[in-house]
């Protein structure tokens, strides 16, 4: 008995001392201070790995924790993010009957034939490089914009909030049907805290307002109702989550062997799903601006590459010249080979052995990239829960090195720190296939119900 009271005491210790830390370093932190902003979410990440293996069975208190967390970060500003502006800039636009996929805020500005409340303020909040370029963020995205905008009022932390709370709200969803779907795969549905409790999901999702958790809440809700059969459902879901973020198109083709002479219909349903929410904006102009701004992605911007900062030396190298350009043209289908060919593997029938080579082929497009903002892998992390991959968990810790570039005034990146990140990520991979080795995919969960 004074055993478990100390343990609980233990427990209470931890998320106080997390709830300061996340108080912290939602309202206090300054994201140019690399060292102190990677010290404390070393300390938050070692407070959630006690708390996730020690207290895995305490299911009511890592809820708990899980939401009061995201709750002490309800009316901070996002410290290390500046994209919120931007969601904002788009909401306010739709608000005023025009279509945000048509004019840069550069050109709205410079023309000042718009006026949108606060228009300064959120101009030069959302910096050069968002200004300069057309929106590329799907319908329903965009959709939680302007719900943000509507019932934010003329306040930007109003617009904040709201934003705040549909994310939670996700990541809660997540929880109902990430738990579902590992009881569904006769795994420990506790696992899915190594998501929620996560402060990287926390920080990144919650903390600097990104959507990811919002495309992933919908992708757990599609596998889950793939897994129970009902593959009609589950192909709206996907095309819903599509229309938040583009990524789950990576997992189209993965799902071939699952689905066999299913897929078409599958396919149908989601593309028809995503591209009826695109319909009000639809123009020939917003569909050259929407491919153009995607693909600086590939071709103009980079951020926390791997391979491709290796291609990119060689090229230095060579031709004396960045060739990020000629570099980047051959990404998508160097991507989709990749995909294709994992979609060719005969074991991805069962719903465990589809999730686990989903997070591989994410894994691979990531490291093939010319840009991995940290926010990125959370779809990477989310969907690892689900398998027996453990480095994207190692990723959500090592990936805060590249914060580094905030440090100086001219956002360069510590080339040392970034090869650390990608070289432990890298291990921990191996570690992975080397132990998952041998053992193959079954699909374990065939006896709780049948698969499509």
């Amino acid at each position: 008995m004074a055993t478990d009271k100390k343990q609980f005491l233990v427990l209470i210790l931890l998320i106080v001392l997390s709830g300061l830390a996340y108080l912290y370093f939602g309202y206090a932190l300054d994201r140019a201070d690399f060292y102190e902003l990677f010290g404390i979410y070393s300390l938050l990440f070692g407070f959630f790995i006690w708390m996730s293996f020690r207290y895995k069975k305490n299911i009511k208190w890592l809820v708990v924790s899980s939401i009061l967390f995201r709750a002490l970060l309800l009316f901070s500003i996002p410290k290390l993010s500046q994209d919120f502006y931007r969601f904002i800039w788009d909401g306010r636009l739709i608000l005023e009957g025009i279509n945000p996929y048509l004019l840069t805020p550069d050109t709205i500005i410079s023309e000042g034939k718009i006026i949108l409340q606060q228009s300064k303020e959120l101009y030069d909040g959302m910096g050069h490089l968002s200004a300069g370029n057309h929106t590329n963020y799907p319908p329903l995205n965009q959709f939680c914009f302007v719900l943000a905008t509507l019932l934010g009022g003329k306040s930007i932390l109003g617009s904040v909030v709201v934003m705040r709370l549909i994310i939670i709200a996700a990541d809660l969803g997540t929880l109902f049907f990430g738990r579902k779907l590992l009881k569904a795969l006769n795994l420990n549905a506790n696992t899915i805290f190594l998501y929620l409790l996560n402060p990287f999901v926390i920080l990144e999702l919650t903390g600097n307002l990104h959507f990811e958790g919002v495309m992933l809440f919908f992708i757990a809700w599609s596998l889950y109702l793939l897994k129970k059969g009902d593959w009609k459902k589950a192909a709206v879901i996907l095309g819903l989550s599509v229309s938040v973020k583009l990524i789950p198109m990576i997992f189209l083709p993965l799902m071939l062997q699952k689905l066999r002479f299913k897929s078409f219909g599958f396919y149908g349903l989601t593309g028809l799903t995503a591209a009826v929410t695109f319909i009000p904006f639809l123009s020939a102009e917003f569909i050259n601006n929407f491919l153009e701004t995607t693909g600086l992605w590939f071709q103009k911007f980079e951020f926390n590459a791997s391979l491709y900062y290796i291609a990119r030396e060689i090229g230095f190298t060579y031709r004396g010249f960045n060739e990020i350009e000629i570099i980047g043209s051959y990404i998508p289908y160097v991507v989709l080979v990749v995909i294709l060919v994992l979609s060719l593997l005969r074991n991805n029938r069962s719903t465990l052995a589809l999730l686990s080579v989903m997070v591989l082929g994410l894994a691979i497009y990531f490291f093939l990239s010319t840009t991995v903002h940290p926010w990125y892998i959370a779809t990477l992390l989310g969907l690892s829960v689900f398998t027996p991959y453990r480095f994207p968990l190692v990723w959500s810790f090592t990936i805060m090195l590249s914060y580094w570039a905030y440090s100086n005034t001219a956002y360069a990146e510590n080339m040392l720190l970034i090869g650390i990140e990608y070289a432990v990520v890298m291990m921990a991979l191996i570690w992975d296939i080397t132990r998952i080795n041998g053992q193959k995919l079954k699909p374990i969960d065939s006896t709780v119900t049948p698969e499509v």
